[in-house]
């Protein structure tokens, strides 16, 4: 059982604080198009942090947990590459200008840490109370997996997001940005401006990837410290990973496959653990050291594959992937009965 002392807790978050208010204040006080440069440095940088916290955190508790840190980070990583699918998509959809795409990404960033911390909360609360909580997240990881799989050459329909199409219903949208604010007066009339519909939309993603990255981190550590650093760790660089990898993501061709199979390994992991403790102690558990080469190996095999096919076919594009079909109101639903 890992003991983190309320120091160290206040000084992870403190860190994690400042450096959300740095991209704040920069997305605030300079908005501008990101460039290649800064997105590649911002990157970088934010990799050797989370890497420099891993390595104190293994001297720190140990390299068992520093392991576990380690594989929650990239585990959460990979989430995170699929959750900017579906923020280029949003972005595209609703033509959201360059300047204001910092301040977007960011407030996406800061509201998917204050979900994941209530997740993290609610879910370590409830594997602490109720073992057979592990085996309901598990089968919760392989019906995302197989939905994921299913449909994994489609993309979010973000306009038929049900809380997209309620806020556009209920309230008044400007027909343009109004220099990036979220209220406006337009003709005497107060009205929100498009930046605010697509706040909504972001949110709503950041809920859905929150459901299922949660349950995929716990599998990797019980620990809730451990899940809500490289939760933090992982999302803080997704901001300078959108403007650095934004042209490269539709090469990705193989990814939304490749987490589905990341997913579902990580569900079978929490059901054997169910089962462990649950059932019988001779049933076998999966290592912290065999999830960590499986999740690396799984990567490794998506990037390389998808590299070389779309070398072959440059006409190949990725695909975010979604948990249900979308079928376009123009065209007929075929789905058999």
């Amino acid at each position: 059982m890992l003991e983190i002392s309320g120091l160290t807790w206040a000084v992870t978050i403190g860190l994690i604080v400042v450096l959300l208010a740095v991209d704040l204040v920069i997305a605030a006080v300079r908005p501008h198009r990101v460039g290649f440069k800064e997105a590649a440095a911002w990157s970088i940088f934010y990799v050797l942090v989370a890497i420099a916290f891993g390595l104190w955190f293994m001297s720190a508790y140990g390299g068992s947990f520093g392991a576990e840190y380690f594989a929650g980070y990239i585990v959460e990583k990979s989430l995170s590459v699929d959750n900017l699918f579906v923020f280029v998509i949003i972005m595209t959809t609703f033509a959201v200008p360059e300047e204001h795409q910092h301040k977007v990404l960011t407030f996406g960033i800061v509201l998917a840490l204050v979900m994941r911390a209530i997740f993290i909360a609610l879910g370590a609360t409830l594997l602490s109370l109720f073992s057979f909580m592990f085996l309901l997240f598990g089968l919760l990881l392989l019906y995302t997996a197989v939905q994921l799989f299913r449909h994994r050459n489609e993309d979010p329909d973000v306009e038929d997001n049900v809380i997209v199409k309620t806020a556009r219903r209920v309230l008044p949208v400007s027909d343009d940005y109004v220099g990036g604010k979220l209220l406006a007066r337009i003709d005497g009339r107060s009205v929100v401006t498009p930046l605010f519909v697509v706040l909504v939309a972001i949110g709503g993603v950041d809920l859905l990837f929150a459901l299922d990255s949660i349950p995929a981190v716990f599998g990797v550590t019980e620990e809730a410290f451990i899940v809500f650093a490289a939760n933090a760790f992982a999302l803080l660089g997704l901001r300078a990973l959108f403007f650095l990898v934004k042209g490269l993501l539709d090469r990705l061709v193989y990814l939304s496959a490749g987490l589905a199979v990341i997913l579902a390994f990580i569900g079978v992991k929490l059901i054997l653990h169910w089962a462990h403790v649950d059932i019988d102690d001779r049933i076998p558990e999966v290592p912290t050291s065999l999830s960590l080469t499986v999740i690396i190996t799984i990567l490794a095999v998506v990037v390389i594959a998808s590299l070389l096919k779309t070398r072959k076919d440059p006409t190949a594009k990725a695909h975010a992937g979604s948990l249900h079909p979308h079928h376009p109101a123009h065209e007929p639903d075929n789905t058999p009965n």
